[in-house]
């Protein structure tokens, strides 16, 4: 997906400019237009952080046009999960289709290097996951977790929190947050 015309699209719908977006998100209009040329490309802590300016959530976001039908699948593949990867972060969402969701599902991927950004991000609700390959840094708080293959997590997600992967390997996790605003 091209992430800066993805926003661009988004923005003009909603009828902002980019000086407004910028003031919202509380970021400057030159972060807004750069993202929109797709001259930088966000971490996940910054594109969070734009588009509660809107206001959106990440799932928002990445979804096109999901399903609200009825006969919602039970069963997903890998190739039907909704992308949500921003950079080196990759982020899959299971059951795209499901158009009442309350949790949000996902299998991430955080490569060597990889981290969700700088900023620790804040939202309402709940986090858990299980680290199924790899090793990666969590922080909470002012506290840093290294979590290694076997561990788990499960937090309030109102405490700033961070992702990381300074490792020279990749790590997996498979996780859930609440509500799925993500």
């Amino acid at each position: 997906m091209d992430v800066g015309e993805r926003l661009k699209v988004i923005r003009k719908q909603k009828g902002l400019s980019q000086r407004e977006l910028a003031k919202r998100a509380g970021v400057t209009n030159s972060t807004i237009s750069m993202i929109e040329k797709n001259s930088v490309s966000p971490s996940v802590g910054s594109l969070k952080k734009v588009l509660q300016g809107i206001p959106m959530s990440l799932v928002e976001f990445f979804a096109e046009d999901t399903e609200t039908d009825a006969s919602q699948p039970v069963i997903y593949s890998p190739d039907e999960f909704m992308d949500l990867s921003v950079n080196e972060v990759s982020m899959k969402l299971v059951g795209k289709a499901y158009g009442r969701r309350a949790l949000a599902f996902m299998i991430e991927t955080y490569e060597p290097g990889s981290d969700t950004g700088t900023d620790l991000y804040v939202h309402e609700g709940e986090e858990a996951g299980l680290v199924v390959s790899g090793r990666f840094e969590l922080t909470v708080g002012t506290e840093v977790y290294e979590l290694k293959t076997g561990d788990a997590y499960y937090f309030d997600s109102t405490r700033p929190h961070r992702f990381r992967n300074p490792f020279s390997e990749p790590c997996q996790i498979v996780s859930a947050t609440t509500p799925a605003n993500f």
